[in-house]
Formats: structure tokens, C-alpha cells, sequence
């Protein structure tokens, strides 16, 4: 390809890609220059940027240049929106509600285990889980999600923003967690090809997990933990914030329960993340005993019938009326709270019971 005819995020890749470009820098060249000139101002000429370009599509990397399309509307509008944006996936994967599931790194099995159970459910009933692809929380949540995308029934594609070139695998334990994400969903970076996994691009990665989450859940995070970074940036943005409880005891939650203290909604489950997001309404206040004008579960949905048929008259856990009925845990778990909310059935501490006379489908 001539030079003659390169896009201008040939370019801006190239200029991305230079040792003393940083994203701040980046960001003042293309407000007042286009990635052609800006280039022929500050760029090296012994680079091959033709050469650079055709290595990015060979390698199915894609370069987003700000203010042109495809760039992802939701970044677009960021005041700290990434110029140059790079892409291993699908960019219709950031159609659709998105939850940022951050933690720490040296989890618990508590941590991990609450991580990969929101990851699995929240991806079932239909919401883009989005993380880092870091050790602990994150990579747990990623895991859940695609262990809801195995499990069919149209579960959401997950995303993930690295802080290192899109070709850096980084941790390098989860190199097959990265390809999966690739190819399940989307990976983002404003790291160029190459770009090492400097300490400075985790804080900076966190603002775009911030930027593109309709809410942000913190798992674990200890007091000096990095999720910090992603908690201001989503205060900054007017985000929704919400912790998973953690025990008091435990270094490991220490930050979480810090910010449940100070006014963060706790996250306990799917269903309080689902209300965060008004996919399902907080409905009335749990009752033992419904009114005649409640409305009945809907003839139409099967999963609703079904759990009630499961449950019969003697408390049930999620996990009982998912083997029962044969539904996912995202899907029991939203239709469960719908009956919640119509007054059929009531939950406590992890168990679900049914109060009012079952009707069936027919």
C-alpha cells in the first residue's frame, strides 16, 4: 500500500507507536493537527508506517481514530477519551448494558468465587461484563462470563481493556483467557502494538473501564488496592459504584467495606446489580403474603412457570431451582426477582419460597 493511500489511523498508530508519545501527548498533536501532518511534524522517517498498518490488519488488530467511526460512541464522549484507540473483537459487543466487575489481584477463593458467579450471571441476563484481564478478580469475572456464553442461551460478550500492546499478553498466565475474551467478545487498549505493560498505563487503562461501564461493582480490594483509580474515575463520571460485602476481618475486603460504609450500594448478588442498572425494579416491599391485585406471573414466560413448578410449597436455593428447571443461574435469578416483585415469592439469606397459589402456563 502507498503512502499515498493510507487512512489517517495508519498514521495515528505510527505516532501512537512512537517511544516518546504518551496518550496526553497524543491527544494535543491530533486536537491540532491531522494524523498526516501531525506525523510529518513529529514523526520518524525511517518508520515504514505502510508497512506498520498492513502488520495490524494481518494480525486482525483494528486502529479506532477519535471523532471518526467506528469509534465507540460510549468513549467518544469521554472527556478523557483515548485519540487512538486499538481493537482485537467485535465492537458490537459494547451494545447492551456493561458492568465493570474490579478487584484485587491477590484475591481470596471468596473474592474469586463472588467474581466468576457475577461475571457468569450478569453475562446470562444479557450485560457486557467488562474488566482488565488481570490476575484475581478480574480474570475470575471473565471466566463467568464465558462460562455463561458455553452455556448458551444468548449470554453477553464480554470486554476487556489491557494496559499493554494488544499483542503483549499480560499476565502471561492468562494468555488463553485473552484469546478467548478476543473471540468471545472484545479487547481494547490505548497501548500500541508492542507496548510494554508499564506501571503508569494501569491507572490510565482504568479511566476507560470507568468511561464505559454503566456501573462499577468492586469484589475485594484491599486499602491501598488499585481499584481506587477505577472508583475515582467513576465518581468523576457519575458512575454508579456498588462493593460485594466483604468479611470485616479480612484484609481483603477492607476497601470495599470502606466504601460501603461511606454510601456505596452493596452488591450481594446479580439481582442488587440488575436493580443498579434498572433492568428489574426494586418492587414492593418483601411480604409474606400477596394482595389479590398483584400481578400474576406472565402466562408468556415459561421461566417463571417453571420455577414456580420447581419450588412447589418448601424453600428452594438458586442452585436447586437451576438444577430443577434446567435454567442458567442468570436466568432463574432475573425471573426469580420478576416474581419478587409481583409478590410470589419472597428471598432471604439465599433461599426462595413461594406465598402465594402457583398458576400454570395454561
Amino acid at each position: 500500500m502507498s503512502a499515498a493511500s493510507l487512512p489517517p489511523e495508519a498514521y495515528a498508530a505510527a505516532l501512537a507507536a512512537l517511544p516518546s508519545m504518551g496518550p496526553a501527548r497524543l491527544c494535543e498533536l491530533l486536537a491540532r493537527w491531522s494524523p498526516e501532518a501531525a506525523w510529518a511534524a513529529a514523526g520518524d522517517r525511517r518508520v515504514d508506517v505502510a508497512a506498520g498498518w498492513e502488520a495490524y490488519g494481518q494480525r486482525g488488530f483494528a486502529v479506532h481514530l477519535l471523532g471518526r467511526a467506528p469509534y465507540p460512541d460510549v468513549l467518544a464522549q469521554d472527556h478523557e477519551a483515548p485519540a487512538v484507540l486499538f481493537s482485537h473483537g467485535d465492537l458490537g459487543a459494547l451494545a447492551g448494558p456493561r458492568v465493570a466487575i474490579v478487584g484485587s489481584r491477590r484475591c481470596t477463593r471468596y473474592g474469586r468465587d463472588v467474581a466468576f458467579d457475577l461475571g457468569r450471571d450478569l453475562a446470562a441476563a444479557g450485560v457486557r461484563v467488562v474488566s482488565g484481564l488481570a490476575l484475581g478478580i478480574d480474570g475470575a469475572a471473565h471466566l463467568g462470563a464465558l462460562a455463561a456464553l458455553a452455556a448458551g442461551g444468548g449470554a453477553a460478550p464480554p470486554v476487556a481493556v489491557v494496559g499493554s500492546g494488544l499483542d503483549v499478553i499480560y499476565p502471561r498466565a492468562h494468555a488463553r483467557l485473552w484469546t478467548q475474551v478476543a473471540e468471545a467478545g472484545l479487547v481494547l487498549s490505548e497501548a500500541p502494538v508492542g507496548a510494554r505493560p508499564e506501571p503508569w498505563r494501569f491507572p490510565a487503562r482504568n479511566r476507560i473501564l470507568a468511561a464505559l461501564a454503566d456501573v462499577v461493582v468492586v469484589v475485594e480490594s484491599r486499602a491501598k488496592g488499585g481499584s481506587r483509580h477505577t472508583v475515582q474515575a467513576a465518581d468523576t463520571r457519575g458512575v454508579t459504584v456498588m462493593a460485594v460485602p466483604g468479611p470485616v476481618r479480612s484484609a481483603a475486603s477492607a476497601y470495599t467495606n470502606d466504601l460501603l460504609v461511606t454510601g456505596c450500594n452493596p452488591a450481594r448478588d446479580v439481582l442488587d446489580v440488575l436493580v443498579a442498572l434498572d433492568l428489574i425494579g426494586r418492587g414492593p416491599k418483601r411480604r409474606r403474603h400477596g394482595s389479590p391485585s398483584s400481578p400474576a406471573p406472565n402466562p408468556d414466560d415459561p421461566d417463571q412457570v417453571a420455577l414456580l413448578e420447581a419450588m412447589g410449597w418448601q424453600p428452594a436455593s438458586l442452585d436447586q431451582l437451576v438444577v430443577r428447571t434446567g435454567l442458567s443461574p442468570g436466568q432463574a435469578s432475573v425471573a426469580l426477582a420478576r416474581l419478587e416483585v409481583g409478590g410470589w415469592v419472597v428471598g432471604q439469606a439465599g433461599w426462595w419460597e413461594q406465598v402465594r397459589k402457583e398458576i400454570s402456563a395454561t
